[in-house]
């Protein structure tokens, strides 16, 4: 029955969705069940002693600072302790390059605001992370997908792709969520010359680039634009706009992330913020940069490392076990997350079902297809439980899968 609000609501409420993730992790809430299904950081590895002490400092030392309204840029400190990570992992850049944000999702929703008109085509790897589909549904954006394979986006799909004049290229080039896969830097650098050449933007999403197990770090792609245009003044005015975030190095909660962009685009997602939220939240901004500032964030990312490969390894080895052979993956080098792709007639929404009564869960594929392809895909997290626990739940996804392969024959 039709509601007297539903005449209400603007044109773009029709193409917003709820998240399939966000919606499961309710169900999942349930302590009986084991859950593949979120992006989670383990709780263990969130510095907790740092920030009550961090607290208590900022407080002590800074307390009215840090309880007031402050810049819509973010504070300058904490941009310029971004700034020199960024050097070392990223791109050259000043502190008026850089905007904190209220979590990455925050810098994409801004990021529609300011680009994307209603039927404007944005360029995306397919499968590719959901969140950045749903804030840009809202904006009516069409999406032109290209294959993904473990070297990341097929770049060489990517300039028939180009031909239709997108808005925007948006790629994740370290251990992608969903796919785990890492884009090589023979492609970075041609989609870096694929997208000077026809004039389009490029963003580019970071989350987890410092999460890496196996090999070497690979020039970011911002970096390689800032080559590619020979710049020298330590300034950042390229074709790229990178989004990282503390989410994943600290804790989710602080709701921290930052924008490196040219200082135009920061002076337009600056008014969009002042218009959306005044400013990220003074404390948590204070209290991440007495955290982080003494050199803690390299220590403690070893730490995070460490745990994860310990955890990625042990859930590959167990789906090596009792994953039926139709089933196949590729070991990610980093990141947090396994992409299976299962026979073409087994639909994992299907399997899902069966799966929760077993009391384990995952995220079905297709819902990170913005062609609505993928339904015999499924993402696992491997980040968030311990390692008897992935033993568990993967040893009885195993069985789901098993019976599901031989009922479909």
């Amino acid at each position: 029955m039709q509601t007297p609000w539903e005449h209400r609501y603007a044109y773009r409420t029709k193409t917003m969705g709820s998240s399939v993730i966000r919606e499961l992790l309710k169900l999942t809430e349930q302590p009986d069940i084991i859950s593949f299904a979120g992006g989670l950081p383990a709780p263990e590895v969130f510095p907790v002693r740092q920030f009550q002490e961090a607290c208590n400092r900022v407080l002590s030392n800074s307390g009215a600072q840090a309880l007031q309204y402050s810049a819509t840029e973010g504070l300058l400190p904490l941009r310029e302790m971004i700034t020199k990570h960024n050097e070392k992992f990223s791109v050259r850049a000043t502190p008026d390059n850089v905007m904190i944000t209220s979590g990455s999702q925050q810098a994409l929703d801004f990021i529609g605001r300011v680009f994307i008109n209603r039927g404007d085509y944005v360029v995306v790897e397919s499968p590719t992370y959901l969140g950045a589909l749903q804030a840009w549904n809202a904006y009516g954006a069409q999406y032109i997908p290209v294959p993904c394979d473990e070297d990341g986006m097929v770049v060489d799909k990517l300039e028939e792709a180009l031909r239709f004049g997108p808005k925007l290229i948006y790629v994740l080039p370290n251990f992608q969520n969903p796919s785990g896969s890492t884009m090589s830097l023979e492609r970075r650098k041609r989609l870096v010359e694929l997208a000077d050449r026809y004039g389009v933007p490029i963003v580019e999403d970071d989350p987890y680039g410092l999460l890496r197990y196996d090999g070497e770090h690979l020039p970011s792609v911002a970096l390689l634009d800032s080559q590619y245009r020979n710049e020298t003044s330590g300034e950042y005015n390229g074709n790229v706009i990178y989004l990282s975030t503390f989410s994943k190095l600290l804790a989710p909660g602080l709701r921290l992330a930052w924008v490196v962009a040219p200082r135009e685009v920061i002076r337009k997602l600056v008014m969009t913020k002042q218009a959306a939220d005044l400013h990220t939240s003074s404390f948590n901004q204070y209290v991440a940069y007495d955290v982080a500032k003494s050199g803690f964030l390299d220590e403690h990312v070893k730490v995070i490392r460490a745990t994860y490969k310990e955890r990625r390894d042990v859930m590959l080895e167990v789906m090596e076990e009792v994953f039926p052979s139709e089933v196949k993956w590729k070991k990610p080098m980093g990141g947090m997350f396994f992409w299976s792709v299962m026979p073409e007639s087994i639909d994992a929404a299907e399997i899902l079902k069966v799966a929760i009564e077993r009391k384990v869960a995952f995220v079905p594929g297709a819902a990170f297809h913005p062609d609505g392809t993928g339904k015999n895909t499924m993402r696992l997290n491997f980040s968030f439980s311990s390692p008897d626990t992935i033993r568990e739940g993967i040893t009885r996804l195993g069985i789901t899968l098993k019976e599901a392969l031989k009922n479909s024959k």
